[in-house]
C-alpha cells in the first residue's frame, strides 16, 4: 500500500461499504480507503442467479456464524449465513428487491430520527436504481440510470395459478410491492441484470475502481477502531498475519454489518462497560445499546406435492442440469436463472390491522437443508410458501466473546419470545395452507410434504416452527439510530459519545422492515454519504 493515511476509511466492503466508496470517491479531493475481510466475488456461484444456494454457505465465503440455542428453536444452533466477500451479503442473498412499507420509514422519523421518513428516503431509493419497469413506474416510484439494475420476474403458469389462490384467499394481485403500500401479492423485483446477479460490486465498485482516490485492500481484518482521547483516529488491521496502523484524517465509517459493526465497536472500547471489562477492553464510551436490539424475520414453512409438471425438483437432478446450463447461456432461462422466490406478498394475520404484518415467498422447489447445513430436494415434485414476520417484537442480541478480533461473537436471536409474534406466525402458517387448499390450486397440487396433515392444532404448528423455523437472513438494528438510551448512532449516523466515526449498514436500522433488507441497506449508505460529505 502506498500510503498509510487517508481522509475515509470503510470497514466492510459489503452492501453498503461499496455504495460508500463509490459516492465518497467521486470527489476527488477525498482519499478513500475500502476494506473487505473476504475477497472477490468473483467465484463462479456469485455470478449465477442459482448459485446463493451453495455460495451462502460455502465455508470460504461465509463468516461461519450459529446462533445460540434456545427453547424457541428447540435448542437448535442454527445457522445465519454472512457473507465474507466483495459485496458481502449482496453477493449471496436471493436477490429479491423490497423497500419496505412507508410506515417504517415514518416510524423511524418518528422515533426522533429527523430526515428518515419515506418521502425523505425515498429519492435515495430512486437515485440507486435503474428500473426495468414502465416509464410511469420509474417516474413517480423508480429510478432509471442509477446504478443498480432491477428487474421483474418473468411469469409462469405455476405463479399465476398462485397469485390467482392468493386472490382468492382476499390478498389481492397488484402490480408494484415497492410503492410503499405493501398489502398485496405481486412477482417480485429483482437484482438480476441479463442473466447475472446484479451485487453492490458489479453496480457501484466495478465501474469507478480506476479512480486514483480509491483503495481496496481485500483479505484485511480490522481488529479495532483507533482513537486518540474520544476521536477515531484510524484503524488496526491484519493483512496477510502483519499488523498495520491506518490512519483517518476526516472519517472511520463501519459497514461491516449487523453482527461484526457491534463486535468491531466492542472490540474499540465502545460499547457496555460491563462486557468490555469482562474481557479486558479499556472503554472509550459506555454505549450499553451496542449489539442489542437485534431483530430477523422468521418463517414458517408449508410444501406441497405438485402433480402437474410445473415444479422444478426434477430440473435440479444431474442428468438435467447439462440442458439447464444450456438454456441459461443460450437464452437466459432455466432453473439456473433463479431467485430465492418469484412471487410472494404481504398480507395481515387479522383483518382489523391497517398494515400488513406478514410477507411470504413462493417457489417451485421444495427441500430441507438439516442443522448441518446439508441440503436434500424432496423425492416428489413440491411447492414451497413461507411465511414471515415482517416486524417481530422480540429482540436479541450480539456479544464479544473475546478480546481477539477472530474469535465469533454470541449470537442471540430470541426468536418468538412474544406471545404476539408466536400467534401471528402461527396465523401466517395457517394461511398459506389456506392458499394451497384453495380451489385455484385443487387441480395440481397433491399432499402435504411439510409439516403434513397430523400439524393441525396451534400447539403443533408453534412446536413445528420451534423445530423447523427459518431465518429469512435479514439480521438488522445491533447499532440501532435514535437518542434513546440504547441508541448507539444519531441520525446523522455519528456514533455517540465519540467524534469522526459512523455507522452506515444494516445495523442501525431501529425497527427491522418489512421485507427483505438489502435495498434498505443500500438506501441507507446512498444517505450516509451525503450526510458524510455534508458534513466537511
Amino acid at each position: 500500500m502506498a500510503q498509510d493515511s487517508f481522509d475515509y476509511i470503510i470497514v466492510g466492503a459489503g452492501s453498503a461499504g461499496c455504495v460508500l466508496a463509490n459516492r465518497l470517491s467521486a470527489d476527488k479531493k477525498c482519499s478513500v480507503l475500502l476494506i473487505e475481510a473476504g475477497g472477490a466475488d468473483s467465484h463462479p456461484l456469485v455470478k449465477l442467479p442459482i448459485g446463493w444456494t451453495q455460495i451462502s454457505y460455502h465455508d470460504n465465503y461465509d463468516w461461519g456464524y450459529r446462533i445460540a440455542p434456545s427453547e424457541m428453536t428447540a435448542q437448535r444452533a442454527m445457522v445465519w449465513p454472512r457473507a465474507k466477500m466483495m459485496g458481502g451479503c449482496s453477493s449471496t442473498n436471493g436477490m429479491i428487491y423490497i423497500r419496505g412499507q412507508s410506515l417504517d420509514y415514518d416510524h423511524w422519523a418518528q422515533l426522533g430520527n429527523n430526515g428518515w421518513g419515506w418521502e425523505q428516503v425515498l429519492p435515495y431509493f430512486k437515485r440507486s436504481e435503474d428500473y426495468s419497469g414502465t416509464a410511469e413506474q420509474a417516474d413517480v416510484y423508480h429510478g432509471v440510470g442509477g446504478a443498480l439494475h432491477v428487474s421483474t420476474v418473468k411469469p409462469t403458469a405455476i405463479c399465476d395459478m398462485y397469485l390467482k389462490a392468493c386472490a382468492d384467499q382476499g390478498i389481492a394481485t397488484v402490480d408494484d410491492l415497492n410503492r410503499g403500500n405493501q398489502k398485496g401479492a405481486a412477482y417480485f423485483d429483482i437484482t438480476v441484470k441479463k442473466g447475472r446477479r446484479h451485487n453492490t460490486v458489479s453496480a457501484f465498485l466495478k465501474p469507478i475502481r480506476s479512480r486514483k482516490n480509491l483503495t481496496i485492500m481485500k483479505h484485511s481484518l480490522v481488529n479495532r477502531v483507533l482513537f486518540e482521547g474520544k476521536a477515531a483516529v484510524g484503524v488496526e488491521l491484519v493483512c496477510k498475519d502483519k499488523v498495520s496502523n491506518i490512519l483517518a484524517r476526516c472519517e472511520v465509517i463501519v459497514s461491516a454489518g449487523t453482527i461484526n459493526s457491534p463486535q468491531l465497536l466492542q472490540l474499540s472500547g465502545i460499547g457496555n462497560k460491563t462486557l468490555l471489562d469482562l474481557h479486558g477492553i479499556n472503554t472509550v464510551v459506555d454505549l450499553p445499546g451496542v449489539g442489542e436490539n437485534l431483530q430477523d424475520h422468521i418463517g414458517a414453512v408449508v410444501a406441497n406435492h405438485i402433480r402437474a409438471p410445473l415444479g422444478l425438483n426434477a430440473e435440479l437432478k444431474p442428468h438435467r442440469l447439462a440442458y439447464n446450463l444450456y438454456l441459461y447461456l443460450t437464452k437466459g432461462e432455466g432453473i439456473l436463472n433463479f431467485p430465492a422466490a418469484e412471487v410472494g406478498g404481504f398480507f395481515c394475520s387479522d383483518p382489523s390491522l391497517d398494515r400488513p404484518d406478514l410477507q411470504m415467498h413462493f417457489t417451485r422447489v421444495s427441500g430441507d437443508r438439516d442443522i448441518d447445513n446439508k441440503s436434500t430436494l424432496d423425492d416428489l415434485p413440491g411447492v414451497t410458501s413461507i411465511a414471515y414476520l415482517t416486524r417481530p417484537e422480540s429482540r436479541g442480541s450480539v456479544k464479544i466473546t473475546s478480546s481477539d478480533s477472530t474469535k465469533p461473537p454470541l449470537i442471540e436471536a430470541n426468536y418468538l419470545s412474544t406471545e404476539n409474534d408466536r400467534m401471528t406466525l402461527i396465523a401466517g402458517f395457517r394461511r398459506l395452507r389456506d392458499i394451497f387448499t384453495g380451489k385455484s390450486l385443487a387441480d395440481v397440487l397433491g399432499q402435504e410434504l411439510r409439516p403434513g396433515v397430523a400439524v393441525e392444532s396451534d400447539e403443533d404448528i408453534l412446536a413445528y416452527i420451534q423445530q423447523h423455523g427459518t431465518t429469512a437472513f435479514h439480521p438488522v438494528g445491533t447499532c440501532k439510530m435514535g437518542d434513546d438510551e440504547q441508541a448507539v448512532v444519531d441520525d446523522r449516523l455519528r456514533v455517540h459519545g465519540v467524534s469522526n466515526l459512523r455507522v452506515v449498514d444494516a445495523s442501525i436500522m431501529p425497527t427491522l422492515i418489512s421485507g427483505n433488507t438489502n435495498a434498505a441497506t443500500i438506501m441507507i449508505a446512498e444517505k450516509g454519504a451525503d450526510l458524510i460529505l455534508g458534513a466537511k
